[in-house]
């Protein structure tokens, strides 16, 4: 589990210095060697009760919850989960090898972005941006890819359909 930033760079500041860029948490599952199921979500700001509701959202409670040793994780203990931070500073070694899972799925998102999206992304519709990325990421290597229309069917049947000015307005 980590946070990045995504949008438009800002000169200054540092990594959590956002600007009109907009911070999304990451949490990517361990399988094997490889990356398992992702959730991606955008939060208002990387403060410990943002952090933590996003990991009570998108973790099951008990899981094994790996971070970086950034402060603002330390109340995922009081909240059920086996919390093991990764210590940056102390290691020796950079972010991306400590949380390297985390790291290739920024890596993947923000690469994605800037192909589908030329670069241009809209700050109302980032939550479907990253709705997308998960949708595609999570059925990557489905066996069964014929399904995957029939669940896009399926859930575009179970949700109200979603008027243009209420696309365009980023309301929910």
């Amino acid at each position: 589990m980590d946070e990045i930033s995504v949008g438009d760079l800002e000169a200054g500041g540092g990594r959590r210095h956002l600007g009109s860029k907009a911070l999304v948490a990451i949490a990517a599952q361990i399988d094997g060697k490889g990356i398992g199921r992702i959730r991606l979500r955008r939060i208002p700001a990387a403060s410990p009760s943002q952090l933590v509701a996003f990991v009570k959202h998108a973790i099951e409670p008990g899981s094994m919850v790996i971070t970086d040793g950034w402060k603002a994780y330390a109340g995922l203990k009081q909240e059920g989960f086996k919390h093991r931070p990764r210590l940056i500073n102390t290691s020796g070694k950079t972010a991306s090898e400590l949380l390297p899972r985390v790291h290739r799925v920024a890596s993947l998102l923000k690469r994605w972005l800037m192909g589908t999206h030329q670069g241009v992304l809209s700050r109302e519709q980032l939550d479907s941006y990253l709705d997308e990325f998960t949708f595609r990421y999570n059925r990557r290597t489905s066996r069964h890819r014929w399904q995957l229309f029939y669940e896009f069917v399926a859930q575009a049947v179970a949700v109200e359909p979603a008027p243009y000015s209420r696309l365009v307005s980023g309301t929910s």
